[in-house]
């Protein structure tokens, strides 16, 4: 009787250390995904508004912030960084569901404590309350930008599969692969979209800038998430999931 109860006791201790063990590992994974979001975010945006950085400048703010988090954390994370990139690992079932709805809370909640960090910058040096590196579309319809953002998030998102893929992937280089690409279609699109490909980080500044970033933030919620579910499909018929 004895024995019984202490091999009990035993297996019921196992049990709370596998748990706590568990939850304290996926609660770094999702403190990762918040920080790789805060810090392109924080980067990024902080280029734009405070650095007032040129086209070439913030891309290259945008893509090696991912880069640089891509190497810190990306080994606990996973490196998403992006609801989009969440979207797309779990339709490959590269990351699970309900490890998905956590990543991107933890991204949007990175970008707003980032852009209200950032708040505090700008005011401080009396830039304009509107002013935090925010999406928006002045010079195209919302069609347009709609369309903008779903091919250069799948552009991307493509690029992200395929460069960590076990079979055609690179681990080392991907980071700079990714960021790269980040940089470059930023570039491109930063006088028609602002170059989002994220929604995440789109949320913050929209959030406190207001006005039009916010009633457009739609199209930056949308558009990428579609852009990143095609690219997961087309992905996995190039092979992205083959062992």
């Amino acid at each position: 009787m004895g024995y019984c109860f202490t091999k009990k006791s035993y297996l019921n201790k196992m049990i709370i250390q596998i748990f706590i063990e568990g939850s304290w590992m996926k609660m770094k994974k999702y403190v990762a995904e918040f920080l790789g979001t805060f810090m392109l975010v924080f980067l990024g945006t902080g280029t734009v508004v405070v650095a007032k950085g040129g086209t070439l400048t913030i891309g290259l703010a945008f893509g090696l912030a991912i880069t640089i988090m891509a190497y810190a954390v990306g080994g606990i994370s996973g490196g998403n960084f992006n609801p989009g990139v969440s979207v797309a690992m779990m339709i490959n079932k590269r990351l699970s569901v309900k490890d998905g709805i956590f990543y991107i809370i933890a991204q949007a909640l990175g970008s707003i404590v980032a852009s209200a960090i950032l708040s505090v910058y700008i005011h401080a040096l009396k830039l304009p309350s509107d002013g935090f590196g925010q999406n928006d579309f002045p010079n195209i319809s919302a069609a347009q930008a709609f369309g903008v953002e779903t091919l250069i998030t799948f552009l991307f998102v493509f690029v992200i599969l395929m460069v960590t893929s076990t079979k055609y992937g690179n681990a080392t280089m991907a980071p700079v692969a990714i960021g790269i690409t980040l940089a470059f279609l930023i570039i491109v699109t930063l006088n028609l979209t602002g170059g989002s490909l994220n929604a995440a980080r789109s949320l913050g500044p929209a959030i406190f800038a207001g006005g039009t970033a916010l009633s457009h933030y739609w199209v930056y919620l949308l558009a990428p998430t579609l852009g990143a579910a095609i690219a997961a499909f087309v992905a996995k018929f190039m092979g992205s999931e083959e062992k």
